[in-house]
Formats: C-alpha cells, structure tokens, sequence
C-alpha cells in the first residue's frame, strides 16, 4: 500500500485543523473528504459562516460531509460511501462509536498534549495556566472514553517562560501537522508489513509516572471561569492570564481611582515589586498591567489607556 492509495477522511473544523489537513493533501496523501461543523450565522446580519476545514477543502476540491447528528442514517450513509480506509481527526466533535469503528484501519486523533496529560477541551490553555515548562502533541487511536486511547507517536515542545496559549497553538499546530503524517506513513508500514501499529496504552503511563491531578484533566473554559482570582500568587496570576491570551480572555473588574471598570479583559501582566499606576494585587505581590481592553473599546497597552483617563 502507498499514501496514494490509503483513502482518508479528514475530520475537523478550526484553524488548528486546517495545517494537519493542508499537509495530506499537499503531501500526496488520497484524502477523499473532509467532515467538519454545519455552516453557523454569527453577527447583527446572521451571515453564514464556514469553518476553515470547509474552506481548505473547497478551495483543493474536496467533498465536504456537515451532519448535524452525527448519527444520522443520511450520514452514515454518505460516510460509508467514501469507502475510507483511515479516519483522522483533529479538533472536531466527540464521535459516537458507529462512526470512529467504520473503517478497517480505524480512526485516530491528534491531540494537543502529552497524553494522559490534559485530556479534555482546553489542553492547550490548561498546560499554559498550570505553569508547565513543557508540552506537545499526541496521536492516539479513538477508544470509548475520551482521549484515552492508546498512543501512537508523540512530539515534545518547550512553553517559554513568558509564552502565551496564542503562540503555543501556533507553534503546536505545526508541530501537530508532522506528526499526524508521520502516523499515516507508519500506519502505512504496518499494513506492508503485515504488523500491527506499535502503540502504548495510557494506563502503562498513569502506573509509571506521577502526573498530578490537575494535570490530568483540561475541561472546556467559560467565561466565567475566566475571572482572575487575586488570592492566588502572583505567579498563578500571570500564569492564569497567559493561559487565556489572547482568546478567550482572562477578566477583572478594575478600580482606578474614581472611575470603575467592570469586565476588563487582560491580555498581558508582568511580575512586579510595587503598586503601579495600573496594576494587580494579588496574594503576595503586584502585576503591573501591560495591555487590555474595557468594554466598548479597542485592545490597548497601559500607557494609552492611563493617557485616555487624564
């Protein structure tokens, strides 16, 4: 078998999905469709928007799957009918079993972690809120529970110290693009071989290493979850707003003087030793505020902001 004749269904919807996506099809790799999220209206003129899977995909001349149920006779049906070898998936929903089990070589999911690590929505913020110094990307075969499927191949990545979730996911997208064609290819050898795909299950790694609980879960983020708590140290602070910029956001409800400003977005704070015109107090020390946005207005560092107060 070659990569030209492996025929793959690519699943996603996000920018994050679009690299590993774009790198099947520009390296030779026989996608036949994409499924990704039915088209949204968003905005005061309920517009229709795509997600960039459905974007690339047109724009390379793919066949484009957007089922509402992922159960649905209809779309299984269509499913079917790609006669798929391989499903990947890459930031998409959770699949139910009929699907995930449909083709012979099965379906695997690159996820933005070291796994067991994070499994979960937020990997990527959870890492970054947590303080990690490292992280990386996972390719795992699809199980029952989600994100504990056994593991495939693995990639490392450093978190810089004063690294935000935006940069990470940039960097990690990359990253991620690699290594699901890495899994292809040795998904390819396996069956020239007639051996099966060398894989390590997450309970072996749980019994050998002493991850702690809060690393091993990363649940969807709210808003409300997203409300700076100042109890915490200086250091969990900064941690806490990096981990949230630039989307979705860490917040505050600011006082500066006289004036009140409630929802403050904070994008990005830096340890200090003192109180500052426009700064964090938390349980051991100050932040100062380097750039954020009330309501109603535009992002901006702390000196226009404080020069729009005078």
């Amino acid at each position: 078998m070659t990569k030209q004749d492996l025929r793959i269904v690519f699943m996603g919807t996000p920018d994050f999905a679009v690299e590993s996506f774009k790198a099947l099809v520009e390296g030779g790799y026989n996608v036949v469709a994409a499924v990704t999220m039915p088209d949204k209206p968003a905005g005061r003129g309920h517009h229709m928007i795509t997600s960039a899977v459905k974007d690339y995909a047109l724009s390379v001349g793919l066949p484009v799957l957007q089922p509402e149920r992922l159960k649905a006779p209809e779309f299984l049906e269509q499913l079917a009918a790609c006669k798929a070898d391989l499903f990947i998936v890459v930031a998409f929903r959770m699949l139910p079993e009929v699907v995930w089990t449909m083709p012979a070589l099965g379906t695997f999911n690159l996820h933005g972690s070291l796994l067991p690590k994070y499994r979960g929505a937020a990997p990527i913020n959870w890492a970054v809120i947590n303080g990690d110094k490292e992280t990386g990307v996972t390719t795992f075969f699809l199980k029952h529970e989600i994100d504990t499927g056994d593991l495939i191949l693995q990639e490392h990545m450093p978190i810089g110290e004063d690294e935000n979730v935006g940069s990470v996911h940039d960097r990690m997208m990359v990253l991620g693009a690699g290594l699901v064609t890495r899994t292809v290819d040795l998904i390819i050898d396996s069956v020239n071989t007639g051996q099966p795909v060398p894989t390590k299950s997450q309970n072996e790694v749980l019994s050998r290493e002493q991850i702690p609980a809060e690393a091993l879960g990363a649940p969807k983020i709210f808003k409300e979850t997203c409300e700076i708590d100042l109890t915490r140290t200086a250091r969990e602070v900064k941690n806490f707003v990096r981990g949230l910029s630039p989307y979705p956001t860490a917040w505050a409800n600011l006082r500066i003087g006289d004036h009140v400003f409630e929802n403050t977005k904070i994008f990005e704070v830096q340890l200090s030793g003192q109180p500052t015109p426009l700064c964090l107090k938390a349980s051991d020390g100050y932040l100062d505020i380097l750039s954020l946005q009330v309501p109603g207005k535009k992002r901006m560092n702390a000196k226009d902001f404080l020069n729009g107060l005078h």
